[in-house]
């Protein structure tokens, strides 16, 4: 018969879990327009966000040119992450505003 875990251990590994994956109610998504500034269209800005702030991301449409880039970005995660996210684009210098009306539907 094996040996018995201490039930301590069990304890920190289950706080250690539910530390690990946020509750669904912490579970947010947006949809956002972004508007690129010319320095930074050639910028990996949405890997960089996705990245650092652990969100999942969804091009839902695109276009770039030399003078400006438009993306509608859907992203999905943790609501303190997708806050702290949009901050941190318009620190950036990317103007963020939500999609009001989806383009695609779905």
């Amino acid at each position: 018969m094996p040996a018995k875990k201490p039930a301590k251990k069990v304890a920190k590994k289950k706080a250690a879990k539910k530390r690990a994956r946020p509750m669904s109610a912490d579970l947010g998504r947006q949809r956002l327009w972004l508007m690129y500034p010319p320095k930074h269209i050639t910028s990996p800005i949405v890997w960089e966000l996705i990245t650092r702030f652990e969100l999942k991301a969804n091009i839902r449409q695109a276009e770039v040119r030399d003078e400006i880039g438009i993306v509608c970005l859907e992203l999905e995660g943790p609501r303190p992450s997708l806050k702290k996210a949009t901050q941190w684009l318009e620190r950036q210098g990317v103007k963020v505003e939500p999609v009001e009306i989806s383009v695609i539907s779905g």
